[in-house]
């Protein structure tokens, strides 16, 4: 039994080490380097993403004729505008910060190599979501979900219905009811339940407030990329609630792009204020310079990671 056990780990070990040098090979085959004009073609990616996000999951984001609307400002089109041309300008700021000769990069990660049992993920996928210089790819993300919740919360605040409670009691009412041969607008009875029990005990007088300046609060975050995954994380909880109560409209697509700003939260707001949130507060598992008495960054390199001292 002993020698089965011996065998077995050799075998093991062995299997382990030339996965490694596969991995470690690999890695040499993968290396890559960020140069000027892989940074314009990343920006023009970009610009052309949120063009596309605009036209294909938004209505007249492009009008010409209504470029300010006093009355709802978030939702003028002259937004659209000047939201693209600061994707561009960040594509251009990183691409002449960057040596003629361009910079290395190398994600790969040799802990997982040699770690038994550790996955490792695809070399795309960490620089995606672990490397500002593809940060600006996070950009369109940002700017169309940023600008939808700025502009639902802005609609919402100004409505003196909603800020009564008064609209909020009655999109509850409508969701809750049963009707006779139809099938209900909520699947799930203990949501229902809810709605019902917060709808007896009056709570959209106070929680029409949560919402309309939540859904602001989020909008100015991942517009500003200040805390983005926090932000976006919040975004989905609202997104999730609406559509338990049988709303559909645009959460499904709010919340797929809101996931993915989640799982890029180290790099998806370098442009902007998690380029130095995010060194000074830091993480659960690596406190920021603001508690470690360290020196804030004042000015960040752009580079592979963000500077956290």
């Amino acid at each position: 039994m002993t020698s089965i056990a011996t065998f077995l780990t050799y075998a093991v070990s062995n299997e382990v080490r030339r996965s490694a040098d596969f991995r470690r090979k690999l890695a040499k085959v993968w290396r890559c380097e960020m140069t000027r004009q892989k940074t314009y073609i990343l920006t023009a990616i970009s610009a052309g993403l949120f063009l596309v996000l605009c036209w294909a999951f938004a209505d007249g984001l492009f009008a010409l004729d209504s470029l300010w609307h006093s009355d709802a400002i978030a939702e003028s089109t002259i937004w659209t505008y000047v939201l693209l041309a600061l994707i561009v300008v960040a594509g251009l700021y990183q691409a002449r910060r960057l040596p003629e000769s361009g910079i290395a990069i190398h994600p790969s990660n040799e802990a997982a190599m040699v770690t038994p049992g550790q996955v490792d993920d695809p070399v795309w996928w960490k620089l995606l979501l672990g490397n500002v210089y593809f940060s600006l790819l996070w950009l369109p993300l940002r700017f169309f979900v940023g600008r939808e919740w700025l502009a639902a919360g802005e609609h919402k605040v100004r409505d003196s219905a909603w800020g009564t409670g008064e609209s909020l009691a009655g999109y509850w009412t409508g969701a809750v009811a049963v009707p006779e041969g139809g099938r209900p607008a909520i699947t799930y009875g203990w949501y229902r339940d809810l709605l019902q029990y917060m709808l007896d005990h009056k709570w959209y007088t106070w929680f029409a407030d949560v919402i309309a300046w939540g859904e602001v609060l989020v909008g100015i975050g991942l517009l500003v990329g200040a805390l983005v995954g926090i932000a976006a994380f919040f975004g989905t909880v609202m997104n999730f609630s609406f559509q338990l109560a049988g709303s559909a409209s645009s959460n499904p697509v709010l919340f797929g792009l809101s996931v993915f700003l989640i799982l890029a939260w180290k790099v998806a707001g370098f442009w902007g204020l998690d380029r130095y949130l995010l060194p000074l507060l830091g993480t659960p598992w690596h406190r920021g310079t603001i508690f470690e008495g360290g020196t804030p960054p004042t000015t960040p390199v752009v580079g592979g990671n963000l500077r956290t001292n």
